[in-house]
């Protein structure tokens, strides 16, 4: 990017198990091609061939018992594969980018729920994302029931994975925790109501994206 204080076109979707964030990611890379834009979709963990072996062990829950610190080192290998491999690639020929997860996803399952020492999540974030930072994330914010009730109806009776199958008490820390990162840093990040349809939900979310990066998109 010619200007070095502009946001990245770098946008991630966060959130519980259920919130919608794939539907978000794939309503927003429609509206913004039918405008003529170039966008890359993709997900963590995972996002490039190597990336999703990984992401195989983690949803699988092989590498849980051995800790917090563990599947974070486990997140950061994907994720340096997926940034080198498909997301700096496409910011660099002036694509958008929009993850379904990225870094605040770590910061909520294994920092704040892990209880991984946050100097340990700051220096892996310097040395993995460094600048490449979303310019814009948005939080999708539902009850834990409700984003469990619609995880299981996604599944179709496939076992739950690493992270749908923990207890709902456990749904309910990591709705605060996402909620307090997004208070943390109101500049990048965007809470939504995702009780609304998922219609309304990629309105708001359009029109966010359009405020933040001065587009007209009438």
């Amino acid at each position: 990017m010619s200007d070095p204080n502009a946001r990245l076109r770098f946008i991630t979707f966060e959130g519980g198990e259920g919130a919608g964030k794939s539907t978000q990611v794939e309503l927003l890379a429609g509206r913004l091609r039918a405008y003529g834009h170039d966008v890359v979709t993709t997900r963590e963990p995972g996002g490039s061939p190597e990336a999703e072996k990984l992401r195989e062990i983690i949803l699988s829950g092989k590498a849980k018992d051995f800790g917090a610190f563990a599947e974070t080192t486990l997140f950061s290998a994907a994720r340096i594969d997926h940034l080198r491999t498909t997301i700096e690639p496409a910011l660099a020929r002036g694509s958008w980018v929009l993850c379904d997860r990225f870094l605040d996803s770590t910061r909520a399952y294994q920092g704040a729920l892990g209880n991984l020492d946050p100097r340990i999540l700051k220096a892996l974030e310097r040395v993995v994302v460094g600048n490449t930072m979303p310019g814009l994330t948005f939080v999708l914010d539902l009850p834990p029931e409700e984003g469990l009730r619609r995880a299981q109806m996604r599944s179709r009776g496939h076992a739950p994975d690493r992270f749908e199958a923990e207890q709902i008490d456990y749904h309910r820390s990591l709705r605060r925790a996402f909620l307090d990162i997004a208070a943390a840093e109101p500049d990048r990040i965007h809470v939504i109501d995702a009780l609304m349809t998922a219609d309304r939900v990629a309105d708001i979310v359009l029109a966010q994206v359009a405020a933040a990066y001065g587009l007209e998109m009438v």
